[in-house]
């Protein structure tokens, strides 16, 4: 009998894995990854472009905004997958890039990434629905509380450590995940609830965000945060 549950389990791990990899099969997406090296941003490629080959979609890395300078040149892809921790991108640059989500490009990332980047262009967080303001505290412990939803089905509560991100945050986004703040630090934000996991719509595109990933080895080392993750670039990348 316990043999027959160990095949059982093999059996759905193996189809869930088959499942996922047909979903982003095939599907063209441009990593850019830079800015600030605290978040290591090319490791954070290194695992993603590694998955993403493993499931068979074709990939291509760039490690400049130099990806953005040609609108017609993102409209070729499915997902834009960014690890850009502050820096500079130019009004061309902002201009073709949300416009290309609007036009159904999906757009995804984690923690400063992709909601600590070019802090003064506004258009580009009204793309993302949220900005990094503070991380009360620094690395912490906290607990992640999970919503229903497809993408989080299946995974639990749990607990991690790392930045836990005080937002600022468009009223529009649809939340997949919080965590409260216990007021330490700050004692005027005690148990004021925040979005750690989120999805939108911009346009036509879909963006998906997590802000879990100080360091990219958390995804490795916490599978609920590695499944979401994931799930959301499978999300955001669907038509």
């Amino acid at each position: 009998m316990k043999n027959f549950f160990i095949y059982l389990t093999i059996v759905l791990i193996f189809s869930q894995q088959l499942a996922q990899s047909q979903e982003i099969k095939d599907k063209n997406v441009l990593i850019v990854w830079g800015g600030w090296e605290g978040h290591n941003p090319k490791l954070f490629s290194d695992i993603v472009e590694n998955w993403l080959i493993k499931n068979n979609a074709n990939v291509t890395v760039s490690n400049s905004l130099n990806a953005y300078s040609n609108f017609e040149y993102l409209m070729k892809f499915d997902l834009i997958i960014q690890s850009v921790t502050m820096g500079e991108i130019t009004n061309q640059q902002e201009k073709n890039l949300t416009n290309a989500v609007k036009k159904g490009v999906g757009f995804a990332g984690a923690h400063g990434g992709i909601i600590d980047s070019f802090r003064n262009n506004t258009s580009y967080q009204f793309m993302t629905g949220a900005q990094w303001v503070e991380h009360p505290g620094g690395k912490v412990n906290f607990k992640v509380k999970i919503f229903k939803d497809k993408i989080t089905k299946g995974i639990k509560d749990f607990e991690i450590f790392t930045e836990q991100y005080y937002l600022h945050l468009d009223p529009n986004i649809e939340v997949l995940a919080t965590t409260k703040f216990d007021g330490k630090n700050y004692p005027w934000i005690k148990d004021v609830e925040m979005p750690v996991v989120w999805r939108k719509k911009f346009g036509k595109g879909k963006v998906f965000c997590i802000s879990l990933g100080h360091n990219p080895n958390e995804f490795k080392t916490h599978i609920e945060a590695w499944k979401l993750l994931t799930r959301g670039f499978i999300w955001a990348s669907s038509n």
